[in-house]
């Protein structure tokens, strides 16, 4: 054995924190920048919308197929390998001269993302005794959570005081951060995933239970992505100014954290209870955004709002999708894990598109219709899957 079993579980779990966090950070970097990224290439909004929408595309079709490619890479060498695209990816946005090299490189990073978090996730499982799997867990997730209340933020402000390309340059730098963190603190020979059965995938297709929780898991966590989407752009046209801006996105990062840790607890005892409440209350919302979207002061009350509820139903999705497949089919755990991070992905780019397309035919400020309607359809799958008596 080598001396890299003596490393701290807690310096392990920093490291992979920090690659969370640089992951985190480039998921939604566009959605900050993107206005000066329609300057730069002389396009449309709703054009703008794909370096979303495309990500998200990219996370879902990585998570499940890398993690069926990569089963036999040795763990740590893994992680070096994925933050490594990461990095390539996150500069080739960077440097890209055209609008299409942007979204080659958009596809390249979010590929890198979708094998991180299902690797990542085990890592942390296997560096902490069995009784602390779920704290450990937790923490690395501590990275997106942290991404989230000052990542794209950070990356809004770079972007504004010096350009888009180094928005995305100093994502990659974290990245690389994260890559020498996991090559000295990942330590070497750590347990190989279960080698899953074959027709995993055509398993969970034909098991209604756990296919609905994954269509939920789209369907309601997309719900938040019309508006957010283009939430800078929002923020402008209500009359807030770009310093402002990065403000109000570190609050609306900081509502994201406390949902994110309200709705854990809340989806405990019964997830699809707490679930039903979450879609009622952000469709609630949506809807009071249809009048009040485009005044400044209540226009900005309901966009924390939308951040309180955006994320709230994460760890309940998580949950109750992982509790089907338990009960259904053991075996192919982590295939539905690789397959629930797509569906996060799926709905993000389904939002993302919908109110693209509003934005394109109808008016930035009617984004929310494309959310009240994702909402609803959650709520009415959770009573179907209720009324499975799971």
């Amino acid at each position: 054995m080598t001396n890299e079993r003596t490393i701290a579980p807690s310096l392990t779990l920093l490291a992979l924190a920090i690659s969370a966090f640089a992951i985190g950070s480039t998921e939604f970097i566009s959605v900050g920048v993107m206005p000066m990224i329609v300057d730069a290439f002389h396009i449309s909004l709703a054009t703008a919308g794909l370096t979303v929408s495309v990500y998200a595309a990219g996370v879902m079709v990585g998570a499940p197929l890398l993690t069926t490619i990569t089963g036999r890479i040795p763990r740590k060498r893994l992680i070096l390998l994925i933050m490594t695209v990461f990095i390539v990816g996150n500069l080739l946005t960077a440097a890209a001269p055209n609008f299409t090299v942007l979204l080659i490189g958009r596809v390249v990073s979010a590929l890198a993302h979708g094998i991180f978090m299902t690797v990542a996730t085990v890592i942390a499982a296997n560096v902490v005794p069995m009784n602390k799997r779920a704290s450990a867990i937790a923490a690395m997730f501590t990275g997106l959570t942290v991404a989230t209340v000052t990542g794209v933020p950070l990356g809004t402000f770079i972007g504004q005081h010096a350009s888009w390309h180094m928005s995305f340059v100093t994502i990659a730098f974290v990245g690389l951060i994260g890559l020498v963190a996991d090559f000295i603190l990942v330590p070497a020979g750590l347990p190989m995933p279960a080698q899953g059965k074959r027709g995993s995938l055509l398993r969970i297709a034909k098991q209604p239970t756990i296919l609905l929780s994954l269509i939920l898991t789209a369907i309601g966590y997309g719900a938040s992505s019309p508006v957010y989407t283009y939430l800078t752009t929002i923020l402008t046209k209500q009359g807030w100014a770009a310093s402002a801006s990065v403000i109000i996105l570190i609050i609306y990062g900081i509502a994201v954290a406390v949902g994110n840790t309200v709705g854990g607890r809340l989806a405990n005892e019964n997830p699809l209870r707490a679930l039903f409440m979450m879609f009622a209350a952000l469709a609630v919302v949506l809807i009071a955004m249809l009048f009040g979207l485009s005044l400044q002061v209540i226009g900005l009350a309901l966009i924390l709002l939308l951040g309180l509820l955006a994320f709230m139903n994460v760890p309940g999705l998580q949950l109750f999708t992982m509790q089907a497949t338990e009960k259904f089919l053991p075996a192919d755990v982590q295939m539905a894990s690789a397959l629930n991070i797509s569906a996060f992905n799926v709905g993000v780019m389904a939002g993302s598109f919908a109110g693209g397309q509003l934005v394109e035919q109808v008016g930035l400020m009617i984004t929310p219709i494309a959310g009240i309607g994702m909402a609803v359809l959650a709520m009415l799958i959770i009573g179907a899957l209720a009324r499975r008596e799971y």
